[in-house]
């Protein structure tokens, strides 16, 4: 019961950190939501910032494994899999929840170099980024590092464009510059 009520609370807190944003969102409004007393709140996280990093891990882990899941689903070929990236990427930016990347925006109001925030934050661009990298490893391109590094910074760019202009033409564009790179990255 005890996991299931924290799980609760996160799943409660998600939307609106990424809605009304970390500083924005108080105790009292995520209490309301979960209907939960303070006292069950603080039973489950010491402090708000434990709450946040809780809920950026099992962000994280949704968005990447669902992300994941539609990419490796959409082409046995790995060069493919790479441009699906950027549908999956588009697709993401036409939900009605979209406020652009949780990791991003809160970076903007965590900024510390040692936050524990910052560090859930770091890891997930690296995972995501790893992700490609084993996907131009699979498809034997040449520089895969650099490439994964490209198409990552492509992702990332679009989606801030994205969340800025509300346009998923970003998306369109990225792929478009990732298709070049994936042909002079090809032997």
């Amino acid at each position: 019961m005890q996991n299931s009520k924290r799980q609760h609370i996160i799943e409660s807190a998600l939307p609106l950190f990424n809605e009304y944003g970390f500083h924005n969102t108080g105790v009292n409004l995520i209490m309301e939501k979960a209907r939960i007393s303070k006292k069950t709140l603080y039973a489950h996280f010491r402090t708000k910032d434990d709450l946040i990093a809780a809920v950026l891990q099992y962000g994280d882990a949704i968005s990447r494994n669902n992300f994941m899941r539609v990419v490796d689903k959409s082409s046995e070929d790995p060069k493919e899999r790479l441009l699906a990236a950027f549908d999956a990427t588009k697709d993401w930016f036409n939900q009605k929840d979209f406020f652009g990347c949780t990791f991003v925006n809160v970076i903007a109001e965590y900024s510390e170099d040692t936050s524990q925030i910052r560090n859930i934050c770091q890891q997930s661009k690296k995972l995501k980024r790893d992700y490609l990298y084993e996907i131009c490893l699979e498809a034997n391109l040449k520089t895969p590092e650099a490439l994964a590094d490209k198409l990552a910074l492509l992702i990332e760019g679009a989606t801030v464009t994205a969340q800025v202009s509300k346009s998923d033409e970003a998306a369109n564009t990225a792929k478009m510059i990732a298709v070049q790179l994936i042909e002079a990255a090809s032997p």
